[in-house]
């Protein structure tokens, strides 16, 4: 692995994937690695004891995988503030390091860890007389068994809280008129029918027996995601109170002390992410529908930013949370992180506590100032349109190290600058254009006076003073304008 040869590297996150094989040892040579993230992935093999003489690592992320093996002692040497190796097949005695209630969440999902002190990890086996060793044996065992089968039921949501009569430990709030029952839903939230697994929990696809389809996500424990509840909350907040036909549509909750689940309409083609950058490969996407998607999405920034009092900034615009229905409609999605912005505020934005949001979408004056605005969901609307242009993802690997999209695509639109003299009407003369148009778009059904004007509202889009770029309102209007007659 050439990338081990990186002894520079402070962070490596690799979450959310479906990398195979075992963790290399020899990444004990990465001296300066601080957050190494490799949650919900299929690795294998043993935890390399390697892990424990990395001197800064502070986050240690190993969770949702299929290591095996004990939890090596070496990592008690690290100050790890963050250090979570749940769902995994690790086995044996849990090193007196981690033998405390703080990490319970962090070790749970692996049925044969074992704790002389820590429930409810079972006891570790201690030395008896045989016979009096064989009994407990055989309760453990017991014990392990039953304790397994109950986890596994819970797990495959075999095992129902409302199958009883105690129907008030679910708190269920509808937002919708809906012709089903929670029981219905939860009974349906099962491995088999997971369709994706994000920051915020997983989504199921639940088939009803009326012949509706809807989506429910539960979210992560709070011991999983300690900010869960703040997550939870902000998604319902926001769109229990919005209707428009480019947001998706929040059916009901269901709370009760185990989970909280969110349930929405079913969005048939998954992400723009999914059928842009999957198996797919873009092919569904010609460049009518394209735009069409752009300028959904765009209504429905406008309408957050415009047309709610007090307006509200999503902080994590991207292609995977814009949905797509069985007509490819666009439909924002996924709020928990989504920011009123109060009235009271100066023109300067909110501060935040930390900054949020996806790699390569985020706005650079929020990145520096922890300020959020509108103009910082514009920043990320920019980075979208140049993606649906270009087929790129916005830190894709050919434009070069610590270089994004908005650099390359500027770069190469404007490689003669001479050619490229500001226009009357505030435009550029875009030169090279096809270095920069997908491949997989067809020349003959591009109208290229109308991809050079679209271009230059994802470049507006994302100017690198959140002053000079445009509102959503005047995003929308740009794009209308520069609607072909013959496009839906």
């Amino acid at each position: 692995m050439c990338i081990i040869n990186l002894t520079k590297l402070q962070r490596f996150d690799i979450k959310e994937n479906t990398f195979t094989g075992e963790i290399p040892k020899t990444i004990s040579l990465w001296r300066e690695l601080t957050e190494l993230d490799f949650s919900h992935n299929q690795l294998s093999g043993v935890i390399p004891e390697e892990l424990g003489s990395l001197p800064v690592l502070t986050n240690l992320d190993l969770s949702w995988n299929s290591l095996s093996g004990a939890i090596p002692k070496a990592l008690t040497k690290l100050k790890l503030s963050k250090f979570n190796v749940s769902n995994n097949r690790l086995e044996g005695k849990v090193p007196i390091g981690f033998n405390a209630k703080f990490y319970l969440s962090s070790l749970m999902g692996n049925p044969d860890l074992c704790s002389p002190d820590l429930k409810p990890l079972p006891p570790c086996s201690r030395s008896k007389p045989v016979g009096l060793m064989l009994v407990g044996i055989l309760s453990i065992l017991a014990l392990i068994l039953i304790g397994s089968l109950l986890w596994l039921l819970i797990r495959t949501k075999k095992f129902v809280a409302f199958g009883s009569k105690n129907k008030q430990s679910c708190k269920v709030i509808s937002f919708q008129k809906v012709g089903f029952n929670e029981e219905e839903v939860l009974a349906s939230l099962t491995s088999e029918n997971i369709i994706g697994t994000g920051r915020s929990g997983r989504v199921y696809r639940v088939r009803l027996k009326s012949g509706l389809t809807v989506a429910a996500k539960r979210f992560w424990e709070v011991g999983r995601l300690p900010e869960s509840e703040r997550v939870f909350q902000s998604e319902v907040e926001t769109l229990s109170q919005i209707r428009h036909a480019n947001i998706i549509k929040l059916l009901f909750s269901c709370i009760n002390e185990d989970f909280k689940i969110l349930v929405y309409d079913y969005m048939e083609n998954g992400s723009l992410g999914d059928v842009f950058h999957g198996e797919k490969g873009g092919v569904l996407l010609d460049w009518p529908r394209r735009f069409a998607i752009a300028l959904g999405a765009a209504q429905g920034l406008a309408y957050l930013h415009h047309d709610c009092v007090p307006p509200i900034v999503h902080r994590d615009i991207k292609p995977n949370n814009i949905l797509l229905d069985e007509e490819f409609r666009p439909k924002l999605a996924d709020f928990g992180l989504a920011k009123t912005m109060h009235q009271d505020e100066d023109e300067g934005g909110q501060v935040m506590s930390r900054v949020v949001g996806s790699y390569g979408y985020i706005a650079p004056e929020y990145a520096h100032t922890m300020k959020v605005t509108e103009k910082s969901d514009v920043y990320s609307f920019g980075v979208v349109l140049l993606e649906l242009l270009s087929g790129k993802s916005p830190n894709h690997s050919s434009f070069g190290e610590n270089k994004d999209i908005v650099q390359w695509v500027t770069e190469t639109a404007f490689l003669y600058p001479e050619q490229g003299n500001e226009s009357v009407d505030g435009s550029f003369d875009i030169v090279c254009l096809d270095q920069i148009l997908d491949i997989r778009l067809i020349p003959s059904a591009i109208e290229y006076q109308q991809v050079k004007r679209i271009l230059n509202v994802a470049l507006s889009c994302t100017s690198e003073l959140p002053a000079d770029r445009p509102s959503m309102r005047r995003v929308v209007e740009l794009l209308k304008l520069h609607s072909s007659t013959h496009m839906k």
